[in-house]
């Protein structure tokens, strides 16, 4: 009987050890911009908060009741812990909400000429942070994070001049594109949302096995990122909507929300249209994101769109100059990367390709040619970012003058 007893005080001194353990417990890491990091599975494996008591659990629950529209907003411990987690950055959170006051009416648009749900805007929030200039640890870049395969496959153009996946147009009606697809085959708009993260075979897979079609009950059969990237993204509808009631507060843009669009039919620089116009370079840049030289390289054949903030009248004559090649300002980069389109000229002006010299490497090489290093490895099928000594690599997209001609019909709609 002693010994029952002492046993039985030492199970109880040591679930109070484990569960004040437990409660120490904080969801202690930073909300990164990118969420096919570590941050995914800190959630999916449980290091996650409490589940709210059971009033605040009521306010939540009717909340994301109220909002949703045509994709199932529910409430669960899981969806808690990313309110809990963006809710501990308020300051990020009040620069998305700043930020979305540009960027959602382009989504808006984009996702209305598709027929997709509105609210599938807020994706681009858990990927980026409205981020256009956002780049994975495993090359996924712009606001809605493509990868080069896939970029291409939705009609993105990616080349030496231009990368699309940091277009906030371009990329959104890909993007668009994308889910519908993935909707068309599933039939389920969180698992489509699912598959964006993980690919539409691995949520094939994880539906045969649940024998459901349906985002929660395939959830355990999804891989670990995948299982926490649908409750981030209805944990971000709920703070959009409710920031106001956390004490989040609107940060306002630093650049203007209000712009003008021009086609550019020639190779124009950003410095020479910044001059024209007395606006800071960086806010070009900032809305034209996707121009990798800061040089626009339109053409009679692929005009390119150009965002400028709203100018006043007086200097539209300084601008028409600019982009029609009459008395542009002088420009300060080597004239050989942004000479004047003419149709009877190729419009590469550098080198396609380059042979490794000994104590080179791609991130160098990549920075000398104005392209990723993400971008050489598959042009050249490289595993590693080891540059290969002695083998002449190709440094501009070999397809780059049929890219541009062959366009998708989706994302045709955009120009």
């Amino acid at each position: 009987m002693k010994r029952l007893f002492t046993l039985t005080i030492c199970l109880f001194l040591l679930q109070i050890v484990h569960a004040k353990t437990l409660s120490s417990a904080k969801l202690n890491f930073q909300w990164l911009p990118v969420f096919r990091d570590t941050t995914l599975r800190a959630v999916v494996n449980k290091t996650i908060a409490p589940a709210a008591p059971a009033p605040l659990k009521g306010i939540y629950e009717r909340r994301l009741d109220s909002i949703s529209k045509d994709i199932p907003l529910e409430y669960n411990e899981y969806v808690q812990s990313y309110i809990d987690l963006y809710m501990q950055n308020r300051d990020e959170m009040g620069q998305v909400v700043g930020l979305s006051k540009y960027y959602f009416p382009i989504y808006e648009k984009a996702f209305r000429d598709a027929g997709i749900p509105e609210e599938i805007k807020f994706l681009s929030i858990v990927e980026s942070k409205l981020d256009p200039n956002a780049v994975s640890r495993v090359g996924a870049t712009g606001p809605w994070q493509f990868m080069y395969t896939t970029g291409k496959l939705y009609g993105l153009n990616i080349d030496s001049y231009i990368d699309e996946r940091r277009d906030p147009i371009q990329a959104t009606y890909a993007a668009a594109a994308y889910l519908k697809d993935a909707y068309q085959e599933f039939g389920d708009w969180l698992l489509a949302i699912a598959s964006y993260n993980c690919g539409k075979s691995n949520v094939e897979r994880a539906v045969e096995k649940a024998g459901a079609n349906d985002f929660w009950s395939a959830r355990q059969y999804l891989p670990t990122e995948t299982r926490g990237y649908v409750p981030a993204f209805i944990a971000m509808n709920y703070v959009m909507h409710y920031f106001n009631k956390h004490n989040i507060v609107a940060q306002a843009c630093n650049f203007s929300i209000k712009t003008d669009t021009v086609m550019v039919k020639k190779y124009v620089t950003l410095s020479s249209v910044s001059q024209a116009l007395n606006v800071d370079i960086h806010e070009l840049a900032v809305l034209n994101p996707a121009y990798r030289r800061l040089i626009v390289n339109g053409s009679a054949a692929t005009p390119r769109r150009l965002i400028l903030p709203q100018t006043a009248k007086e200097n539209y004559a300084a601008l028409y100059n600019v982009l029609n090649g009459t008395s542009e300002p002088v420009l300060t980069e080597p004239k050989v990367a942004y000479a004047s389109y003419t149709e009877n000229k190729p419009e590469r002006r550098l080198p396609s390709r380059h042979k490794v010299k000994r104590g080179e490497t791609l991130a160098a090489i990549a920075d000398k040619y104005g392209v990723e290093v993400q971008d050489l490895k598959v042009w050249n099928h490289l595993k590693s970012n080891k540059a290969p000594v002695g083998v002449t690599i190709k440094v501009a997209n070999g397809d780059e003058a049929s890219t541009s001609a062959s366009v998708s019909q989706k994302a045709k709609k955009v120009i």
